[in-house]
């Protein structure tokens, strides 16, 4: 079930009704659970094979571009310490990477994620942030900071690999 709040949360509530999803045959996906919920949703899963791996070779190229932006930047030792000591690291700053990604263009469209999608890109998140909204404990200083530090990074990292 916690892979389908998960879904519900990440794909679902943001960007709608998958029409296909396209799998390696993950239990995730060939579970009665998964297949009645699809089946309910009107979502068509497709199973790749090992034989036939083209079926989701824009999948695995993907995968393999996003593996090598965030093997940068976790090598980068993303890492920081809020002004009440706590630390975070690289996956809680993953999303940097997401926002980074999405905002950049891209070489197929010439513009990026969020504004093929969405018409728009979206703002810098702390610009409509409040202090008392953080669930983590920066300063709204702090957190630009790291933030745009933390986007600086990915966007590097997001260069590099397209080189």
């Amino acid at each position: 079930m916690d892979t389908a709040l998960l879904f519900w949360n990440n794909i679902i509530a943001t960007l709608g009704v998958p029409k296909i999803i396209i799998s390696d045959r993950n239990p995730k996906f060939t579970s009665e659970f998964w297949t009645n919920l699809h089946d309910i949703l009107g979502t068509k899963i497709a199973f790749s094979t090992a034989y036939h791996p083209q079926k989701d070779g824009l999948a695995e190229r993907m995968i393999q571009k996003m593996e090598g932006i965030i093997g940068r930047f976790c090598g980068y030792g993303m890492e920081a310490k809020d002004h009440e000591g706590y630390t975070y690291d690289w996956v809680t700053l993953l999303p940097a990477v997401q926002l980074a990604y999405n905002e950049s263009h891209h070489y197929t469209t010439g513009k990026s994620s969020s504004l093929v999608e969405k018409g728009w890109n979206p703002s810098f998140p702390v610009d409509n942030l409040k202090k008392n909204l953080l669930t983590i404990h920066f300063t709204p200083k702090e957190f630009n900071y790291l933030w745009k530090r933390a986007c600086e990074k990915a966007s590097k990292c997001i260069a590099e690999a397209k080189e």
